[in-house]
């Protein structure tokens, strides 16, 4: 991972470089961001740029034999510590076994870095296909210790990157304490939490934080251009529904549809109508479509309630939606909503979004979702 390979960004990007050049860099550091903000990217970038042989001025060569294996990450003074489900007590042979277990679960987490590089603690859950309460436990954390008291094996910095620090309970963090005080020379720690509020206070007090902030549309739109994964048009369409979040804006580049702010439209007529026959073939219609397309359908209707709102309050500046959309919006928050209805529809759907992340019957959410919006769209 290079930081050229991570969008926008410049000033935190700089500051962590200066920090190297002027060896000012602290040896425990958090990234935390919000879900989809490139935290663990710029971890993993600068671990790349620390132990490049040749670094220029703003990135990692990305050829030396470092940064290959970094790009693989297989460097061998780079380890990483991951939530896994609970190791159970085993002799022998078994244990042997967990080892192994071990050394596969590591192979996950490279495949999975590559693969979503912006996923999130639930994606993480998905590819290892459990269903298991994940958690850093406190043999992984003595395990830290052990591994950062031997020397580095290619004399640079031995560097331990612990990916959603937060899962650790008392008894792990606690055997941390030390090491984190006093660690080794050329020793460098890298926490990278989407949660940073849950982490223990002893663990925080002992890092120095770095905020790592979410995307811009701008950045999105670029991203998903240059990735391929989206034309000009729809990474246009798809950068405000995202809000900032890169794991939001690939999962809707695979799944968004050009005519949902028209689906909406004609659902929200639908629901003011109260036509039942309609509203049940509609449920059934969203109800068979994939999970990621129904999302992009209340994300859709979210930003359409925003800007909605952002109209009504007479700040066009503020409002992302291409031209369009933005005739439809503007008729729709000039004639029968007023803000407090907006502001309940708003709720509404980002409750609707809540539930269905966590695997709620689309075909009953989606029903109930429209005589919810019914109700409010007729009252007086």
């Amino acid at each position: 991972m290079l930081f050229s390979s991570i969008p926008g960004l410049g000033d935190t990007k700089e500051k962590l470089i200066n920090a190297i050049k002027n060896d000012h860099l602290a040896h425990a550091l958090l990234f935390h961001g919000k879900e989809g903000s490139p935290n663990l990217s710029l971890a993993l970038a600068l671990a790349t740029y620390v132990n490049c042989k040749d670094p220029g001025e703003s990135d990692a060569c990305g050829k030396c034999p470092s940064c290959l294996k970094m790009e693989k990450l297989i460097h061998p003074d780079v380890n990483f510590t991951i939530p896994l489900p609970a190791p159970s007590k085993k002799k022998g042979k078994e244990k042997e076994d967990s080892e192994e277990g071990k050394t596969d679960y590591l192979t996950s987490w490279r495949s999975f870095v590559r693969e979503k590089t912006y996923g999130n603690f639930q994606d993480w859950n998905a590819h290892l296909g459990i269903n298991k309460p994940l958690s850093i436990s406190k043999s992984a954390a003595k395990e830290i210790v052990k591994t950062l008291s031997l020397k580095s094996f290619e004399g640079g910095y031995k560097m331990m990157l612990i990916w959603a620090p937060e899962t650790m309970n008392l008894s792990s963090a606690n055997a941390l304490l030390k090491i984190l005080e006093e660690p080794p020379a050329k020793t460098l720690f890298l926490m990278v939490s989407q949660q940073h509020e849950n982490l223990l206070t002893t663990i925080l007090s002992r890092t120095q934080k770095i905020h790592v902030r979410n995307f811009s549309d701008e950045e999105i739109q670029n991203f998903l251009v240059k990735s391929g994964l989206s034309n000009t048009v729809a990474a246009q369409q798809i950068a405000p529904l995202a809000d900032g979040n890169m794991r939001e804006a690939v999962l809707l580049s695979q799944n968004v549809e050009d005519k949902n702010t028209l689906l909406f439209r004609d659902w929200l007529r639908d629901c003011y109508s109260v036509d039942i026959t309609s509203l049940l073939q509609f449920s059934e219609q969203v109800s068979a479509s994939g999970k990621e397309a129904q999302k992009s359908l209340l994300l859709t209707g979210v930003n359409v309630i925003r800007e909605s709102l952002l109209n009504r309050a007479q700040l066009p500046d503020l409002m992302r939606t291409n031209d369009t959309d933005r005739e439809f919006i503007v008729k729709f928050s000039s004639t029968v909503l007023n803000d407090e209805k907006l502001t309940k529809i708003y709720t509404l759907l980002n409750d609707a979004h809540y539930h269905l992340e966590r695997n709620a019957n689309s075909k009953i959410l989606f029903l109930d979702l429209a005589f919810s919006l019914a109700k409010i769209i007729k009252s007086g």
